[in-house]
């Protein structure tokens, strides 16, 4: 008897949590729907994330890249004080930093929105080249006398 009680109430709580685990059809849609505008609500942050992350950017470089050009009119100045030789080595270097100056903020300006994926690889290669032409401006106002 004590054997088909335990039977009968494992049998009445497997067939309960079976039944109480079926969802209507009706209820599912609107699970999947609920799902989907969660789904499209973080989309849309992310993107303005995103194109937050990218609008900042721009603008810091943008700054980075007036200041070299500053920079740039500074050496200018300071050139004409030096001998004619080191002047023209000088001239050269100037004359190469911007060029690099100006493809930079070229390569920035043409920049399209490629995905963030594509965004964090081009932001990871923009600042590397940017902190590289830094120290070339940098390594300009050292003089180095032995």
């Amino acid at each position: 008897m004590k054997n088909s009680m335990l039977a009968l109430a494992a049998c009445t709580l497997i067939t309960g949590a079976i039944l109480s685990g079926c969802s209507t059809s009706s209820q599912k849609v609107e699970d999947a729907q609920e799902n989907v505008v969660a789904a499209n609500l973080a989309l849309d942050q992310a993107n303005k994330e995103y194109l937050a992350d990218m609008a900042n950017y721009r603008q810091e470089t943008s700054s980075r890249i007036a200041a070299n050009e500053e920079s740039i009119k500074e050496f200018n100045g300071r050139i004409k004080e030096e001998k004619k030789a080191a002047r023209a080595d000088f001239k050269k270097k100037i004359a190469a930093l911007e060029q690099q100056n100006n493809d930079m903020k070229i390569r920035m300006d043409n920049y399209r929105e490629e995905g963030k994926d594509k965004w964090v690889i081009f932001k990871a290669e923009f600042s590397h080249d940017m902190d590289e032409m830094g120290q070339a401006f940098k390594d300009l106002t050292v003089k180095n006398v032995k």
